[in-house]
C-alpha cells in the first residue's frame, strides 16, 4: 500500500521482485529458509549422539585444511579435512576409547589453512561459539564450548510491548535491576558479539557467533536474558552485519587466504572510514552465514530481536560517505543503491518475523530510506522501527551553537516530527555516541565543570546548575512526548550522568576506570501529536498527544501569566507532571491543587484555557 508514499512504489516493486527471486532460489536449493538458517547446526563443530565430532568449514580458496589444538598436542598435520563440493571441507573425529569426545570442553583449537601460494595460516572457525584472549596476548583463541551441564533456557517470553521504552547497555547484570523501577520494558545489549578491539565499542566484530568472553561465559549470558524475561523485560541484540573487523588470525578476514571469501574483493570490500571489511551479500555462503547468525542469537540465547547497526552503509554503494540526504527520491532509487544488501535485509526481516511473531527489528539509518519500516509484502524492508538519529544531533547542535534566547521552536518541532507517516521511530535525546570520549553528554554541555562543585543538595544551586537541570528535564520530556513511537536511553543518561565512557586503550594505560556507568508512559503508542503552538518570541511549544497536553516554556527569563493555550475537549484539567517540582530539582513554583477550566473561546482551532507558565518549565495536563 503506497498511498502514503506514492513516489516509492516503483522502486519498492523492483525490490520485492528481487526478494521473491532470492526466496525462490532458497526453496529450490536448500528446501526453504528454515533449514538454511539453521546452518550453525552443521558448520563449525558439532557433537554427534555417539560423541564423535564433525567439523565443517567453507574455504573456497584453500588448498588444504587441518585441525590442530590441545587435543592432538598441536600437531599441524594429523587431522586433515576432506574437500567437498562448493568450497566446503569436512573432518570427522571418532570419540576416545572411553566414549568421550576427542576434543574436550574448554580446550583450544585452530584451523590450519594451506593456501595455493604455499602459505600456512592459523585461523579461528567463523562459526566459533566462544573465543578468549590470554591477558598478555593480542590474538584471541578459539575455545571449544560444550559444557557438560549447559544452562537450560526457560520457554517463557514476555509478550511484545505495544511501545518500546528501553535503554542501551553493556552486558552488566546489575542493569536488570536499574531498569525495572523507571518503567523500561526493553534492554538493548551492546558489544555482545566478540570483538578483539575493546575500544571499538563492539563494532569491529571478529567472531559473529561468540558472545564476548569479557563479560562471562555463554551460559551466563543465557541466564541474564532468562532473568530479564522473568521480569517482563525483552532483550534486543545490537547486531553488526554491516561490516567486519580486518583481523585475520582471529577474524573473518582472509579466512581462506583470499581477500574475498565472505567479502567483496578489492576496494569494494573495504570501508574507507571504518577501516573494516564489507560483506558480499550476493554470496550464497555469505547469506547462509549471516542469516544463520541471526537465527543463532534468537534460538540459542533467546534474544527478542535486533537493532541493526550501520544500515545506511549497507543501503548504498557510497555507504553514506560524503552524502547529504535531503529527502529527494533520486537519493534512494538508482544505481548507487546496493540491491544485494537491500535483498539481504528484506530476507532477514521476512525470516525473523515469519519464524518469531513477536520479533522486533530496529534499523540504524540516517538517510531516511523510504519504506524502510514497511512490511516486506508491501515492498518495504520490513523493519519495525528506525532510530530518529537527527534528534540527538539537533540537541547537541543547539547546545553548542545557540544561546537560549536564540533557540528556534519551529526548527525543534520540525526535527521531532520529521518522520514518514506509518513508519515508527525510536526517539532519543542522546545515546552512547554522546557518552564516548571525544564528545560530551547533554549534562556536560549544559553544566560542564560546575557539576563537580555545585550540585550538592546542601548548597543553593548556582545559575549554571539551575539552567542545566531544568533544560535537561525539558529536553528529555519533549523528545519523549513528540519524537517517536518508542523512547531510547543510554544507561545513566536518564539522570544526567556527567562522566564519559572510555575503553581500555594505549592512550589511557589500558584503564577500565571509565569503562562503566556510575550510578511508562502510554503516549508512545498514540498517533502523532497535534502541535498547537511553536512560538519563537515566547519560546513556547504546546502539543496534544494521547489526550495529554504538553506545555514547554524554553524562555531563559520570561514567565507568563494569563498565557492562552489551545486545548481539545472542554472540561477541567489538572497538572500530572511538572518539571519544576522540587523532587526533580526544580523550584516548586506551581500549586498542584490548581484546576484549569477551558473557556469556549476558539484559539488555534481548539477550545482554550488560560494558564500561567514559569520559565524553563515543562508541564503535562490531563482531564
Amino acid at each position: 500500500d503506497f498511498k502514503d508514499d506514492p513516489e516509492g512504489k516503483c522502486g519498492s516493486s523492483a525490490k520485492y521482485g528481487l526478494f521473491e527471486k532470492q526466496l525462490t532460489l532458497l526453496e529450490e536449493a536448500e528446501g526453504g529458509f528454515d533449514q538454511f538458517t539453521r546452518s550453525y547446526k552443521s558448520y563449525g563443530v558439532q557433537r554427534m549422539p555417539d560423541n564423535s565430532l564433525v567439523f565443517k568449514e567453507w574455504a573456497p580458496a584453500a588448498e588444504a585444511l587441518f585441525l590442530t589444538g590441545d587435543f592432538n598436542g598441536w600437531d599441524n598435520f594429523s587431522h586433515r579435512y576432506s574437500k567437498k563440493d562448493f568450497g566446503k571441507w569436512e573432518l570427522h573425529i571418532h570419540p576416545k576409547e572411553d566414549k568421550t569426545p576427542a576434543v574436550a570442553h574448554n580446550s583450544k583449537l585452530k584451523v590450519v589453512v594451506h593456501t595455493r601460494a604455499g602459505e600456512r595460516l592459523y585461523r579461528i572457525s567463523p562459526w566459533a561459539k566462544y573465543v578468549t584472549r590470554h591477558e598478555k596476548s593480542v590474538i584471541y583463541d578459539w575455545v571449544h564450548w560444550d559444557p557438560p551441564q549447559p544452562y537450560i533456557v526457560s520457554d517463557y517470553f514476555p509478550p511484545a510491548p505495544r511501545i518500546l521504552i528501553f535503554g542501551k547497555d553493556l552486558l552488566i547484570s546489575a542493569a536488570l535491576f536499574t531498569v525495572i523501577h523507571p518503567g523500561y520494558n526493553c534492554i538493548q545489549l551492546m558489544a555482545i558479539m566478540e570483538h578483539a578491539y575493546y575500544a571499538s565499542f563492539g563494532y569491529q566484530v571478529t567472531s559473529f557467533f561468540a558472545a564476548s568472553s569479557r563479560y562471562g561465559t555463554p551460559e551466563e549470558l543465557k541466564e541474564l536474558i532468562d532473568v530479564a524475561h522473568s521480569l517482563g523485560i525483552i532483550v534486543l541484540l545490537d547486531v553488526v552485519h554491516s561490516h567486519a573487523s580486518k583481523n585475520t588470525e582471529d577474524g573473518l578476514n582472509s579466512f581462506d587466504g583470499s581477500d574475498s571469501c565472505f567479502f567483496h574483493s578489492g576496494p569494494c570490500g573495504e570501508h574507507s572510514l571504518w577501516d573494516s571489511r564489507l560483506f558480499n551479500y550476493s554470496g550464497w555462503e555469505v547469506l547462509r552465514f549471516l542469516l544463520s547468525n541471526l537465527r543463532w542469537w534468537m534460538e540459542e540465547y533467546r534474544f527478542d530481536g535486533f537493532r541493526f547497526d550501520g544500515v545506511t552503509s549497507m543501503l548504498y554503494h557510497h555507504h553514506g560517505i560524503g552524502s547529504g540526504f535531503s529527502g529527494d527520491y533520486t537519493e534512494y532509487f538508482g544505481l548507487h543503491v546496493d540491491e544485494d544488501s537491500l535483498v539481504y535485509l528484506m530476507l532477514a526481516n521476512h525470516i525473523l518475523h515469519t519464524l518469531y511473531q513477536d520479533c522486533i527489528t530496529i534499523a540504524e539509518d540516517v538517510s531516511g530510506m523510504p519504506t524502510l519500516c514497511r512490511p516486506v509484502q508491501e515492498g518495504g524492508l520490513g523493519f519495525d522501527y528506525r532510530l530518529a538519529m537527527a534528534i540527538p544531533d539537533k540537541w547537541i547542535q543547539i547546545l553548542k551553537e545557540f544561546k537560549d534566547e536564540d533557540w528556534n521552536m519551529g526548527n525543534i518541532v520540525y526535527t521531532m516530527t520529521n518522520r514518514r507517516y506509518g513508519e515508527k521511530c525510536i526517539a532519543y535525546a542522546e545515546s552512547h555516541d554522546q557518552a564516548l570520549v571525544g564528545d560530551k553528554t547533554l549534562a556536560f554541555w549544559l553544566m560542564d565543570k560546575d557539576m563537580y562543585t555545585n550540585m550538592s543538595a546542601l548548597i543553593p544551586m548556582n545559575s549554571v546548575i539551575d539552567r542545566g537541570i531544568q533544560l535537561h528535564k525539558m529536553i528529555r520530556l519533549l523528545t519523549h512526548g513528540l519524537g517517536g513511537e518508542g523512547y531510547l536511553n543510554f544507561m545513566g543518561n536518564e539522570f544526567g550522568h556527567p562522566e564519559w565512557l572510555d575503553f581500555p586503550r594505549v592512550g589511557n594505560n589500558e584503564s577500565y576506570h571509565y569503562a562503566r556507568r556510575q550510578f511508562n508512559l502510554g503516549w508512545l503508542a498514540a498517533p502523532p501529536a497535534y502541535i498547537s503552538a511553536k512560538h519563537e518570541g515566547d519560546k513556547v511549544i504546546v502539543f496534544e498527544r494521547a489526550n495529554v497536553i504538553f506545555i514547554f516554556n524554553f524562555h531563559p527569563t520570561n514567565s507568563y501569566s494569563n498565557y492562552r493555550v489551545a486545548l481539545g475537549p472542554p472540561g477541567k484539567y489538572k497538572i500530572k507532571l511538572d518539571s519544576d517540582e522540587i523532587q526533580y530539582g526544580g523550584h516548586g513554583r506551581l500549586d498542584h491543587n490548581t484546576e484549569f477550566f477551558t473557556e469556549p473561546m476558539e484559539f488555534n482551532n481548539l477550545p482554550n484555557s488560560i494558564l500561567y507558565i514559569n520559565n524553563k518549565i515543562s508541564l503535562m495536563l490531563k482531564m
